[in-house]
């Protein structure tokens, strides 16, 4: 037997649940990560390559999507907390859990099935099935369970190098043979490829399906950034579950889904999403001349949130929890999303 599922509790339709084509841990997980420094990575990192940035508890790693695009699960605990990142290359989404459940702690694998083209992990304690894109446990014992979410966001390395000197990344001694800095979904992320085994919902015409967006879901309000539209504006300011919110957004992050070698992908940008109370004060960013400013102080900011010039020098805004996706995926899971227009 596959797997010792407890296939009797579900939240969803078997019929929604297809086969990705690798078996169980076919595609393997990272259960006991390994770490270099920024020097070393550097040597195999090119510095516009995405790698997801994790920083908790004082603590900064990066997991390029270079080793990720061929595991899409690590389990690893930073700032003494455990938890999993997690890559599904058929949605771009990156997506950072916390790995204990009612005081046990759990580690992922790969189902080898996908829900709406979407990655379906299980714990192996007790074989439950999640949903990578919305944290919930689906079939098993554990349906109905939800993972707490970590911020976490795709930036590219020269971004991380910089503003975490003394952060470490995940190694490319992973115990596997890949080939990793290679991408085996080429050309995935044209805006004119439907997505790969998809069968869900009808993906609403507003965005292409493969469009990129950033979502928000705070407070019951959920919200999709467009990326097309967040290259002309840089920066948005908006008002998301009673929370004043700012996007932004930057170039010089390429894509891990377009060129064979990851290195050589398009240039597609970054972007994350903070409050914008700091220290009780409400500010409020404009792009001047490709430049983010606060109108407030008149400080200058970067995407990771950090105050880099000016009065707030030093300043870090707090981050949200926000997801990169394509349309086709998040509609799929959150179909009262409301799109952001200008």
């Amino acid at each position: 037997m596959e797997f010792n599922t407890d296939f009797s509790k579900k939240s969803i339709s078997f019929n929604e649940i297809l086969s990705g084509g690798p078996p169980k841990d076919g595609i393997p997980s990272i259960d006991i990560p390994d770490f270099v420094s920024i020097e070393e990575a550097d040597e195999w990192l090119s510095p516009n390559e995405p790698v997801i940035q994790l920083i908790h508890n004082s603590q900064a790693k990066a997991y390029p999507l270079q080793i990720l695009m061929w595991h899409e699960i690590a389990n690893d605990s930073i700032g003494g907390t455990p938890v999993v990142v997690t890559f599904c290359p058929l949605c771009n989404t990156a997506i950072v859990f916390e790995r204990v459940v009612n005081g046990r702690e759990l580690v992922f694998g790969t189902t080898g099935r996908l829900r709406f083209s979407n990655l379906i992990m299980y714990d192996r304690q007790t074989e439950s099935w999640w949903q990578q894109a919305s944290g919930n446990a689906i079939v098993g014992e554990l349906t109905g369970t939800q993972l707490n979410f970590i911020p976490a966001s795709i930036v590219a390395w020269k971004d991380f190098m910089d503003a975490n000197p003394n952060g470490t990344v995940l190694s490319r001694d992973t115990g596997y043979e890949r080939a990793y800095g290679q991408n085996p979904y080429f050309g995935y992320d044209d805006i004119n490829t439907p997505p790969f085994l998809y069968r869900g919902p009808e993906t609403p015409g507003i965005l292409p399906p493969t469009a990129r967006v950033i979502t928000l879901d705070l407070n019951g309000e959920v919200v999709a950034y467009p990326f097309d539209v967040l290259e002309d504006v840089r920066v948005v300011n908006d008002r998301v579950g009673d929370e004043d919110i700012v996007v932004l957004w930057s170039p010089g992050t390429t894509s891990a889904l377009d060129s064979s070698n990851i290195a050589e992908g398009r240039d597609v940008g970054s972007a994350a999403i903070y409050s914008r109370n700091h220290d009780g004060r409400i500010l409020t960013f404009i792009n001047n001349e490709e430049k983010i400013l606060d109108q407030e102080t008149l400080s200058g900011w970067d995407v990771l949130g950090r105050a880099i010039s000016g009065e707030l020098e030093g300043a870090q805004l707090n981050e949200l929890v926000s997801v990169n996706h394509f349309w086709f995926s998040w509609a799929a899971f959150k179909p009262e999303t409301r799109i952001y227009e200008p």
